[in-house]
């Protein structure tokens, strides 16, 4: 079940949403559609919370096994505990107005609906808010959600790659090689990684001999145009940053013969002429 937690998450912002706001305009008693339908969305977005909390509580165990991510798990879990709970008492309250549907008391159990349901949704925010630190500030799930290795692999990957523009950023150019030489071992036939390994050479390394030998293992595929242009470009700032600019220039216009409506690619055979 906590596969599905982000879709019953999402179901459940939606109609809350809805809901409340279609609560709060059926006060005015106008349009008469607007109260039958307020009662239906809080009814369907209550039961997407209440799935939401159950499919969370069964996906928190491997993401709060994350070092460090305990304390982000259970902030958004007691979130969302409240939110379903907070509609629960919301639907109490439809179901009373539902009760006294023909009695003049519909309505306050309607702004008392409104009321809480208010406070239900800033819940629901702070359920989301915390989720999304779980999510982009500790990876909570990423990866790990469906099981695969592939995704976990993904995941190292991606934190491979990021760690290494930080180190970049900051001056540790090593540093910043050896994360993509090990994204490099790892993923020895994608070529995007590979590409990044040699572009980490030249600029982290300030090889460009070992980047040139690399660039020229790589043979990206003809109808792989994005592809074929940046490993065209890396390979002719790895000949100039050799001393070898007749040769970069002789790449570059390989490139432009091959795609004449990238204005880049002839900016940067003008540089080199």
């Amino acid at each position: 079940m906590g596969y599905y937690h982000p879709q019953f998450v999402h179901f459940a912002i939606a109609l809350l949403v809805v809901g409340v706001g279609f609560r709060a305009i059926s006060l005015m008693g106008r349009p008469a559609f607007v109260a039958p339908a307020a009662t239906t969305l809080l009814l369907g977005g209550t039961m997407a919370a209440w799935l939401a909390a159950q499919s969370g509580t069964a996906a928190h165990g491997p993401v709060e096994r994350v070092p460090g991510a305990r304390a982000a798990v259970v902030e958004h879990e007691e979130w969302g505990i409240r939110t379903r709970n907070v509609f629960m008492g919301v639907m109490a309250l439809e179901a009373i107005a539902l009760v006294l549907w023909r009695s003049p008391k519909r309505r306050i159990m309607y702004a008392a609906s409104t009321i809480v349901g208010t406070i239900g949704l800033f819940c629901l925010y702070e359920a989301g808010e915390h989720g999304g630190s779980l999510v982009y500030a500790y990876a909570g799930g990423v990866g790990i959600r469906s099981g695969e290795p592939a995704d976990v692999e993904r995941l190292l990957l991606a934190g491979l790659y990021n760690q290494a523009q930080i180190e970049r950023k900051a001056g540790r150019g090593n540093d910043a090689a050896t994360l993509l030489a090990l994204a490099a071992d790892r993923h020895p036939n994608d070529q995007e990684v590979q590409l990044a390994a040699a572009e980490s050479l030249l600029l982290d390394r300030k090889d460009a001999r070992a980047a040139i030998d690399k660039l020229r293992a790589i043979q990206p595929p003809k109808d792989n145009r994005s592809l074929r242009i940046r490993h065209g470009m890396l390979t002719a700032d790895a000949l100039e940053a050799a001393g070898q600019r007749e040769g970069a220039a002789a790449i570059v216009q390989n490139l432009v013969t091959d795609y004449p409506d990238v204005p880049r690619l002839k900016q940067r055979l003008d540089s080199l002429k």
